[in-house]
């Protein structure tokens, strides 16, 4: 998910959410909204989240890439993407 931020807002949500920490993950299947608590770190504009590529989420977010994330003090809209497993050698920083 990534947006234009103030430098302060920028500053904010590293410090919120640059480390390990809890948000919600929404998602669609069909016409019916999906949302659970998903372990998260965030960085430059984006959340990252480690999950089984066969998950439910996984699966509507192929369906339907269009997500909402909410935290104890935002909500946000985006897109969702797959990035492989975590064990790939592009994935290695991030994990």
């Amino acid at each position: 998910m990534s947006g234009k931020f103030s430098e302060e807002a920028k500053r904010i949500m590293d410090e919120r959410f640059g480390c390990d920490t809890v948000i919600a993950l929404a998602t669609t299947e069909g016409k019916q909204p999906w949302v659970r608590m998903v372990n998260a770190y965030y960085e430059e504009g984006s959340f990252y989240v480690i999950t089984d590529t066969r998950s439910n989420k996984m699966r509507q977010m192929e369906e339907n890439p269009l997500i909402a994330v909410c935290g104890e003090w935002f909500t946000a809209h985006g897109t969702g993407e797959k990035l492989g497993h975590i064990r790939e050698e592009r994935n290695k920083e991030i994990a």
